[in-house]
C-alpha cells in the first residue's frame, strides 16, 4: 500500500509575501545592449490550484522551498523509513531535476529527466545519507512552451508504526474570528479530515465561537467531528489539558494536536505532522515551526532548547532568528539544512501521542508560559522525544509587538520558569537561574518598572509556599495580577489624541556610532554601572519638574536598561506603537522592592533542594487526569 508522506502544495490566498515558501522562481538575467536586466517571474497568477502551478516558457521553478522540499534528515533520524518515491505529474515539454543537500547545505543533483506531453514521473530515492541533515527537492524547467505541474507527492510503501487518528485541541479566549478561519480551512481539506477524529474547541472567553454567524455552516459541514467545550478561563494550560483529557477518552485517537487560536495554518502541515507521528520509531511529540502572522515570510521559531545552567529557553542559532525567506531562500542558507534537535516545541502547534499523556500526565496547571517547555522536558525524561519538523508550521502573532515581560504576564514568566527549574534542572541549586532572576528584578528597578517587579516578588512568594498554590490560584492568579496594575501609574498607556504626551528633553535617538558607545556594558564596566545606578536610585529623589513632565522620550527599541537609569522619568513607546507609558523614579518603592528581591532570592536559594524535592514529589498529582477533572468540575 502506498502512503503519502507529503503533498506538494501551493497557497490559494493571493499573498505574494508567502509565495517563496512554496515555489521559488529562479532569477534570470538577459543581456540588453550594454546592460543587464534582471527579472523575477514570481507571479501569483501562475498558481492554478492547491496542487498545481504553471512554469512559463523558458523559465525554471524550484520546489526547494520550506513547504515543498522533503526534510530527508528528519525522516531518516526519527523513523525507520529508508525508501521513498517522488511522483511528479507534468503537462508540457521540459526538464525535471532532482536535488539533495547534506548537513552543510551543499547541493547535489541526483536525477535528471526529460519530459514531454502528459507525463507521470516516478523517482525512487533512498534515505540513507542524511544523518547530519539535508533535504530533497525538485526543479521544473520549461522548454519553449509553458509546463504545468499538475501535482507532486512523496510516498512510501512502508506501513506506519501506528495508524490511529488525531484529535485537535484549540484553546481560545475571545478570538472567535481566528478559530472560524481555522475550522473553515479544515472543512475545505477533506484529505486532512481523514486523519482527524475530533476537533475540540475549548472556548474560555465571552466572545463565543458558536455565536459567530459562520458557525452553523461549519458545524453542519464538520458534523460530529466538531465539539465546542465551554469553561472558565484557565489559561492555555487549562484549555490544552481539557483537550488532552478528552482525547484520553477517544479510542480512535492516537494523538492530540494542540493549536493556538490566533493562528493561520496550512492544512497540509497538520496532515504531515500526524503522518510523521505515525512513523516515528518511538512515540514522539511533533512540533511545528512558527512564522510571523504580521510579517509572513519571517520564521521566528525553528528548534528550541532549554539551556540547563541558566534554565532559560532559546532558539538554536538564536542569532540567526528570525529568518526572512523573502530575502534568502532555503537553498541559500546552509544552517537550515542542518538537522536541529529540539528540547521542546511551543504549543502554538504540537502533536502529542496519547501514550505520552497516559504515562506522564497532562499539562502543569501553570495558566500560561513554560507549560509547553515543562511538558516536553517531562516527556523527554520518560522517553518521548520532541521533534520540531520542517515543513510543518503555522503563522502566529510574534512576541515582537508584545510587552508581556512587563505586563501581568510577568508573574507567570517568573513563577513558571522557577517551578520548571525546580522540577527539571540538573544543575546544583538551579545553576545560575536564581542569580539571573535577581538580575531581571534589578534591571526592572533601574528602568523604574515597579509593576513587573512586584509581580515577580509575588511569584517568588507563591513558589516558596509550595506546589499546592498552583491548583489554588489557577483561576485567580491572572485577574489578581491584572488588578494589581491599578496601583502603578506606569501601566497606563496614554493614547488620548487630544493630549499627546511629550517630554521636556525630546526624543533620544541613538545613531550607529552612539549605539556602539552606549552598548550594554559587560564585565567590570557592568558591575560599576549597576552599582552606580543602584546607589543613585537609593539616594536621590526625582526632581519635581521631572515628575510633572517626563524628562526625555525613548522609542521602544532604544529604551534599554543601560540608558533609562540616567533619568528621573522617561516616556517610552508601547511595543505595539499604540501609545506611550511614563516611568518615574519612586525612591520608596525602589528601596523596598530592592530589599525584597534580595531577601526572596536568598530564601529561594537556601530552600532550593527542599523545594525541588517537594515539587517533584507533587508533580504526578498536579498533572493527573483526576486532578484536572476536579478542576473542571469545580470551575463549572
Amino acid at each position: 500500500m502506498t502512503h503519502v508522506l507529503a503533498n506538494v502544495v501551493f497557497p490559494l490566498d493571493r499573498d505574494p509575501d508567502i509565495l517563496p515558501l512554496y515555489a521559488d522562481p529562479e532569477i534570470w538575467s538577459t543581456i540588453e545592449g550594454e546592460g543587464v536586466r534582471v527579472s523575477n517571474r514570481a507571479h501569483l497568477g501562475n498558481v492554478l490550484s492547491r496542487t498545481s502551478t504553471r512554469v512559463p516558457a523558458g523559465r525554471r521553478v524550484s520546489l526547494g522551498t520550506y513547504f515543498n522540499a522533503f526534510p530527508a534528515s528528519y525522516w531518516q533520524h526519527w523513523t525507520s523509513v529508508r525508501a521513498i518515491r517522488l511522483t511528479v505529474e507534468l503537462q508540457g515539454k521540459g526538464t525535471l531535476l532532482v536535488y539533495r543537500s547534506n548537513g552543510a547545505g551543499i547541493h547535489q543533483r541526483i536525477e535528471t529527466r526529460e519530459v514531454e506531453g502528459a507525463s507521470v514521473t516516478d523517482i525512487d530515492l533512498d534515505l540513507t545519507q542524511y544523518t547530519d541533515g539535508g533535504w530533497i527537492w525538485f526543479d521544473v524547467v520549461a522548454d519553449d512552451q509553458d509546463v504545468v505541474l499538475l501535482g507532486g507527492r512523496w510516498t512510501t510503501e512502508q506501513d506506519p508504526v501506528r495508524s490511529g487518528k488525531a484529535s485537535i485541541g484549540i484553546t481560545t479566549y475571545n478570538k472567535p474570528d481566528y478559530c472560524v478561519t481555522t475550522l473553515q480551512s479544515l472543512l475545505d481539506a477533506p484529505d486532512v479530515l481523514d486523519y482527524i477524529d475530533r476537533i475540540f474547541v475549548v472556548d474560555q472567553g465571552t466572545e463565543r465561537v458558536d455565536a459567530r454567524e459562520e458557525y452553523p455552516d461549519l458545524a453542519s459541514g464538520l458534523g460530529e467531528t466538531l465539539q465546542v467545550i465551554t469553561q472558565p478561563n484557565l489559561g492555555g494550560s487549562g484549555g490544552f489539558a481539557r483537550a488532552m483529557l478528552e482525547t484520553l477518552d477517544r479510542p480512535d485517537s492516537d494523538f492530540v494536536q494542540l493549536l493556538d487560536d490566533d493562528v493561520r495554518i496550512d492544512p497540509e502541515a497538520l496532515r504531515r505532522s500526524i503522518v510523521f507521528g505515525r512513523y516515528t520509531t518511538v512515540p514522539t511529540l511533533v512540533g511545528g515551526h512558527m512564522f510571523d502572522l504580521l510579517d509572513r515570510p519571517k520564521l521566528h521559531a525553528w528548534a528550541e532548547v532549554v539551556d540547563d545552567h541558566p534554565f532559560m529557553w532559546r532558539n538554536l542559532f538564536q542569532e540567526r532568528m528570525p529568518h526572512d525567506f523573502g530575502t534568502q531562500n532555503l537553498r541559500q542558507n546552509p544552517i537550515l539544512h542542518l538537522r536541529m534537535d529540539a528540547d521542546y516545541n511551543g504549543w502554538w502547534m504540537c502533536l502529542i501521542p496519547k501514550e505520552t499523556i497516559q504515562k506522564v500526565g497532562l499539562s502543569l496547571p501553570a495558566f500560561i508560559k513554560w507549560d509547553d517547555a515543562e511538558y516536553c522536558l517531562r516527556a523527554g525524561k520518560a522517553g518521548f522525544p520532541t521533534v520540531s519538523l520542517p515543513g510543518v508550521a503555522l503563522w502566529h502573532v510574534s512576541w515582537l509587538g508584545k510587552d508581556d515581560a512587563i505586563d501581568w504576564q510577568a508573574y507567570f514568566h517568573a513563577r513558571n520558569r522557577i517551578v520548571a527549574g525546580l522540577l527539571h534542572s540538573r544543575a546544583p541549586l538551579g545553576g545560575t537561574l536564581i542569580r539571573h532572576s535577581r538580575r531581571v528584578d534589578i534591571k526592572h528597578l533601574m528602568m523604574m518598572q515597579y509593576y513587573p517587579t512586584a509581580l515577580r516578588s509575588r511569584a517568588l512568594r507563591d513558589v516558596l509556599r509550595g506546589p499546592g498554590h498552583m491548583l489554588e490560584n489557577l483561576a485567580t492568579a491572572m485577574p489578581d495580577a491584572r488588578a494589581m496594575g491599578s496601583q502603578f501609574a506606569e501601566t497606563v498607556v496614554h493614547k488620548d489624541a487630544g493630549r499627546v504626551l511629550r517630554s521636556r528633553g525630546g526624543r533620544q535617538v541613538y545613531s550607529q556610532v552612539k549605539w556602539r558607545e552606549f552598548h550594554s556594558p559587560t564585565g567590570l564596566r557592568l558591575r560599576l554601572f549597576t552599582a552606580v545606578s543602584l546607589i543613585s536610585h537609593w539616594l536621590h529623589a526625582p526632581k519635581q519638574e521631572n515628575i510633572d513632565t517626563p524628562e526625555v522620550e525613548f522609542g521602544k527599541g532604544d529604551a534599554n536598561w543601560w540608558r533609562i537609569p540616567r533619568f528621573d522619568s522617561v516616556l517610552v513607546s508601547s511595543a505595539d506603537g499604540s501609545g506611550k507609558q511614563v516611568y518615574t523614579r519612586d525612591r520608596a518603592r525602589f528601596r523596598s522592592q530592592l530589599i525584597g528581591t534580595f531577601l526572596l532570592h536568598g530564601k529561594l536559594r537556601r530552600r532550593w533542594n527542599a523545594l525541588s524535592a517537594q515539587y517533584r514529589a507533587a508533580l504526578p498529582d498536579l498533572v493527573s487526569p483526576e486532578a484536572w477533572r476536579r478542576i473542571f468540575d469545580e470551575a463549572k
